[in-house]
């Protein structure tokens, strides 16, 4: 069984209190949604994953992917659902290697809506007017967000067999769906 996204959020509040956590989990279930449609997947499905990918971050940071299906399972999540989530730290946290689009787009946009955002708010109208030119220039700035691994967005990209920029065009289309709801619109002057 795979929880609605409302559900989802009533889980993740049961392990999170980390505001910026819940506002990375929003990024990357819009992403995710976003990545969905692209291939012809059910959005809301992926979108569930996307929110839920950290469930076990704040309570186990150095053994994070290790703790999902302990923290899942018990939700009624599938096992297929938590070797999804659990693949998205591949190579990092864990040996589950993406295999499906699900899991490759995953492992792919975590990082991804990490320069996203950044640049969004670099920007006095947000991630409204953001634009893959201008997201590129702040990619290829190493210094720009420097926290987010570019090496394994690339290499996701890879594994999806796309370019960045074409996987950036989709991940900044899904997040600007959620533009209010990511604090990410046009700043007040």
């Amino acid at each position: 069984m795979r929880p609605t996204f409302d559900q989802a959020k009533v889980i993740l509040a049961k392990h999170t209190t980390e505001a910026h956590l819940f506002s990375h989990a929003l990024a990357v279930s819009a992403a995710m949604s976003a990545m969905a449609e692209h291939f012809g997947e059910e959005p809301e499905a992926w979108r569930v994953l996307g929110y839920l990918h950290d469930v076990d971050y704040e309570k186990y940071p150095d053994e994070h992917c290790s703790h999902v299906a302990e923290l899942l399972s018990p939700e009624g999540m599938d096992e297929a659902d938590i070797r999804a989530i659990r693949a998205h730290g591949y190579g990092i946290c864990s040996d589950i290697e993406p295999q499906s689009n699900l899991e490759k787009a995953l492992f792919t946009v975590d990082e991804l809506t990490g320069i996203v955002s950044a640049a969004s708010l670099m920007r006095p109208e947000g991630i409204t007017t953001l634009n893959l030119k201008s997201f590129m220039k702040k990619f290829k700035d190493r210094r720009f967000a420097a926290g987010c691994d570019r090496e394994i967005i690339l290499r996701g990209c890879e594994m999806l067999g796309m370019e960045i920029q074409e996987v950036a065009e989709i991940v900044i289309r899904g997040m600007q769906a959620e533009t209010e709801a990511l604090g990410l619109g046009p700043r007040e002057a």
